[in-house]
């Protein structure tokens, strides 16, 4: 099989927003779980996503996964690629966003890449090399607070210079509203003083498609899911990429359930609003942490509540109690407990008949989804911005919506499970 367009994404959720873009444009694609087999199934793709738990483990395992699924891709003649990361850049001046594009153009050859994170639908976009959430600089939104990786910084020409071994320029949003050509004759100027990197402006659909357009002939894209946007035409010319139709809804039998271990502000509230309606359990970390039986606790609760309900198992909490619970554990431990809790109740409430599943967060989702086995995932429709339904075409029936922390409104939850039909 030869492929259009492959992607590597550096968590679950980022994923599927990056698939959920392409299926919009009516695109074929399939989502495969970390990195392939070579002889997994993709049914009549064009373009894959390989989701990576990648975004805050070792520099190391992260290049290593990375390079790993860069090779799979190019084994099915993958004629582009992207580097898929999260539309907050959740990175810091230390993290791996830099070290995986340095070396996945290594491999490619590639001596230039655009970085562009912007995904105005969900009111990230980039003015003048710096990232907006909503009106306020990303250093000044919510994310500043992030547990695992917090934002201090808003200047992505300065967070990429820390992390890459290359200079990083930048492409003005003049130059982007001017079209295509302009962003070209920018891009020449950038790669002609020897940077490998250009941050580019957006801040509209229209600003991102017209970047799609100029990056037609580059080996390697960078960004978050706006920038797919404007790829796939590139190939619709050549017939590598045709029209398909827009994708239905999965259709799977069982109970209805959200698992949500993100510490979001959008998620604490998308809780709030669910309680309201189901029934709810909320984990204690620190009795994860002793080996309480917090877990089979709440498999005990879940069991019981009316069959004809959704209900709500949740690890999320304030940012002080997050900070307090970090601090008696340790922060990677503590996270790393509390997924690993979560995909213990999806593991064992799957087989309890628990089959149509919302989660909320990308640390979360990764570990649900690992526990359950699923490797590849056929994408439904949109839910919000960046998050469909999908279905597991492998291993048992599930229907899974695999939410980032920031995204959607507040009655995601409710809204989520009154598509399915």
């Amino acid at each position: 099989m030869t492929l259009a367009l492959g992607a590597i994404a550096d968590d679950f959720t980022g994923a599927t927003d990056l698939a959920n873009t392409w299926a919009k444009e009516g695109v074929k694609v399939a989502q495969l779980i970390g990195v392939p087999e070579d002889v997994t199934e993709l049914g009549d793709a064009e373009t894959v996503v390989v989701a990576l738990k990648s975004r805050t483990a070792a520099v190391g395992k992260a290049v290593n996964n990375s390079i790993e699924a860069l090779n799979w891709l190019r084994r099915r003649s993958a004629r582009q690629i992207v580097f898929k990361y999260c539309s907050t850049f959740d990175s810091t001046p230390s993290g791996n966003i830099g070290p995986v594009a340095d070396a996945l153009a290594d491999e490619l050859g590639a001596d230039f890449a655009l970085v562009c994170p912007a995904f105005p639908a969900n009111g990230r976009t980039v003015y003048q090399g710096h990232l907006f959430v909503g009106n306020a600089l990303l250093s000044e939104s919510s994310m500043k607070d992030h547990p695992l990786t917090p934002m201090r910084d808003a200047n992505l020409v300065r967070l990429m210079n820390a992390q890459s071994r290359h200079e990083v320029g930048l492409v003005p949003l003049q130059h982007v509203q001017s079209g295509s050509d302009r962003i070209r004759s920018r891009i020449e100027e950038i790669r002609s003083r020897g940077a490998r990197y250009a941050v580019i402006d957006a801040i509209s659909d229209d600003d991102l498609r017209a970047i799609g357009s100029s990056a037609f002939d580059h080996p390697l894209v960078t960004g978050g899911s706006g920038i797919g946007m404007g790829l796939p035409e590139n190939f619709r010319t050549s017939g590598a990429i045709t029209k398909a139709s827009l994708p239905v809804a999965p259709n799977i039998a069982g109970r209805d359930l959200v698992l949500a271990g993100s510490c979001s502000a959008a998620t604490r509230t998308q809780i709030a609003v669910a309680k309201d309606r189901w029934p709810a359990r909320k984990l204690n970390p620190d009795r994860i942490a002793e080996g309480s039986g917090e877990v089979e606790a709440a498999l005990d609760w879940a069991v019981g509540q009316p069959n004809d309900t959704p209900i709500l198992i949740y690890a999320s909490d304030e940012p002080d109690e997050v900070a307090r619970v970090q601090s008696r554990h340790g922060a990677e431990t503590a996270g790393r407990q509390v997924e690993l809790a979560l995909g213990k109740i999806a593991s064992c409430l799957s087989d309890s008949g628990f089959s149509r599943i919302v989660v909320a967060g990308g640390e979360t989702s990764g570990a649900v989804v690992s526990a359950l086995g699923i490797r590849v995932l056929r994408i439904g429709p949109e839910i919000a911005p960046g998050v469909p339904w999908t279905e597991a075409i492998d291993g048992k029936p599930h229907a899974l919506a695999l939410k980032s922390g920031n995204f959607g409104a507040e009655s995601f939850f409710v809204d989520a499970f009154g598509m399915l039909p």
